[in-house]
């Protein structure tokens, strides 16, 4: 197979992550609770500090991902690493689905009187479900990559 289409995709997979990082960093500083205060109360405001843990399973799945296209580079996609690996996005697809989840209850039930959550609430709900599609697509595809792996191994004790 060529390498070209998996430098491109792992550079698609290094872009994703570079993006997601700058916007974790930035987007605290556009907030609009956030113009009369310092630095220091901005990032350590526990909403934000939670959702820089909450982003952990997105950045373990970026790495996962980016190992798996290295398995598809070397030919070793019909391998057991190459499982672990899509089980291991599986579980950060699952982990950041219940992490947003959590985040929106909180906010439903602890958001200020003033404030009108429908906006967060609904990019929750949209993320949540991306995260579930996600996971289970990855699971079709495990079970898949599984099925092949079994075949090939009783093809090479057959011959």
């Amino acid at each position: 197979m060529k390498k070209t289409p998996i430098l491109f995709l792992q550079g698609v997979v290094v872009l994703i992550g570079i993006l997601a990082l700058f916007l974790l960093i930035r987007f605290p500083l556009m907030e609009g609770r956030a113009q009369n205060l310092d630095l220091f109360s901005i990032y350590t405001d526990p909403f934000i500090l939670y959702g820089y843990a909450a982003s952990i399973a997105f950045f373990i799945a970026l790495y996962k991902a980016f190992r798996l296209l290295g398995y598809i580079a070397k030919e070793k996609l019909f391998s057991t690493n190459s499982i672990k690996t899509l089980r291991s996005i599986r579980y950060c697809a699952i982990a950041s689905g219940i992490l947003i989840v959590l985040a929106g209850v909180y906010i439903m039930i602890f958001h200020h009187k003033d404030d009108d959550p429908a906006g967060f609430l609904g990019m929750c709900i949209l993320t949540t479900f991306i995260c579930i599609a996600v996971a289970t697509a990855i699971a079709v595809l495990e079970r898949i990559l599984q099925n092949a792996v079994d075949m090939k191994s009783e093809n090479d004790l057959t011959i």
